[in-house]
């Protein structure tokens, strides 16, 4: 009993020794964590109603990695995620220029222009990228979803230098999208809403000297990016499996230099980093790692050295912060499973990296 007792304090004080971190992953409370997120958001994600779609995605795909997806009303959150999607009144519709893709939200789903009119679509690749992760993990069958409105409409979306809008109008271009472009055609075993030999070029041009990638051609590199370009590339077949078993010297990116960028993202507290002289971050854990899994080198991970991190951004309520002794959010908390699934952790689901869904979503029917 007193072990037990010591266990909760050490969990519990935030004047606890670092050192006597507990180094277990704890599911259950994670699994209550994300039980209670999808039941009733706290008040603090009220800015975020617009990307409620996005909240979801965590909780229920962080469910399927803790092998709790039996907590989800399944057929509840289908029908909810389904009502979201855009749709065209005819055929004609297809070509005007918007998107129909998936809302965010039942708030953006139903805006007012400044005469008052109903504006009929507002949805994004981000949202739609969501929606479809959701609807895989659970098994909805994706012959019965509009599909069609979805790839052809997001050909509208790609701009003459290959990046993505995220929706029809007035709004940035970046890796970001072009990444949902691509997971998007993936999970609709459809790539006829991307010119694949475009989207490539963009992402060869926002590769930086130092080896990383930046959102935008020029910018500086950033472990966020860095992911969306290489698993984009992945998810196109441009990238072979193992690459570094591979020669790299034909590869029309710096391998090389990519690998030596990724691995010093990895810093002295064992955590990764987003850019050079940043903090770590639980997130990176996954946005850096992923690409060091995809590239084959995950195995020069100092993986004590992570999780030990990443027990230490473990909050007492479940869930993940972004550094340690910092409240969990769902963000941070979704990322940390993701990493703790690379990592090996034990009844974890295995992860796609590319995706963002667990392998068991991927073949779900």
């Amino acid at each position: 009993m007193a072990e037990e007792d010591d266990e909760f304090r050490s969990l519990t004080d935030p004047e606890s020794d670092p050192d006597s971190i507990p180094m277990f992953f704890d599911r259950n409370r994670h699994i209550c964590y994300l039980e209670m997120m999808l039941e009733l958001i706290p008040s603090p994600y009220q800015s975020q109603e617009i990307n409620r779609l996005t909240l979801a995605y965590f909780a229920i795909s962080g469910l399927d990695i803790l092998r709790a997806l039996d907590r989800v009303d399944k057929e509840g959150v289908i029908n909810w995620v389904l009502s979201l999607q855009a749709h065209p009144r005819d055929e004609a519709e297809l070509s005007n220029g918007q998107f129909y893709g998936f809302h965010g939200s039942r708030s953006s789903q139903f805006q007012s222009n400044e005469n008052g009119d109903a504006i009929p679509n507002g949805s994004h690749l981000a949202s739609t990228y969501c929606a479809l992760s959701i609807l895989k993990t659970l098994g909805y069958d994706f012959s019965l979803l509009d599909s069609t409105s979805i790839l052809k409409s997001m050909k509208n979306l790609q701009q003459p230098d290959g990046s993505f809008m995220p929706i029809h109008s007035g709004a940035e271009t970046d890796l970001r999208f072009v990444y949902c472009a691509a997971a998007i055609s993936s999970m609709l075993e459809n790539w006829s809403g991307i010119d694949k030999e475009k989207a490539k070029e963009y992402i060869i041009n926002c590769q930086s000297y130092d080896g990383g990638f930046g959102l935008t051609p020029g910018s500086e590199s950033h472990g966020g990016a860095t992911y969306c370009a290489v698993a984009s590339l992945k998810l196109m077949g441009l990238i072979e499996d193992d690459i570094l078993s591979k020669s790299v010297s034909s590869c029309f990116i710096n391998v090389p230099m990519l690998l030596d960028w990724s691995l010093q993202r990895q810093a002295t507290d064992g955590g990764f980093q987003g850019r050079p002289n940043k903090a770590t971050d639980t997130c990176y854990a996954f946005w850096v790692g992923g690409v060091l899994k995809i590239l084959g080198a995950h195995k020069f991970i100092n993986y004590g050295g992570l999780r030990k991190f990443l027990f230490a951004c473990q909050s007492q309520y479940g869930g993940f912060g972004k550094i340690p002794e910092q409240l969990p959010d769902l963000y941070h908390a979704y990322y940390g499973f993701c990493a703790f699934s690379l990592l090996g952790e034990a009844d974890l689901s295995s992860f796609c990296v590319e995706l963002g869904i667990t392998n068991g979503a991927c073949t779900r029917l």
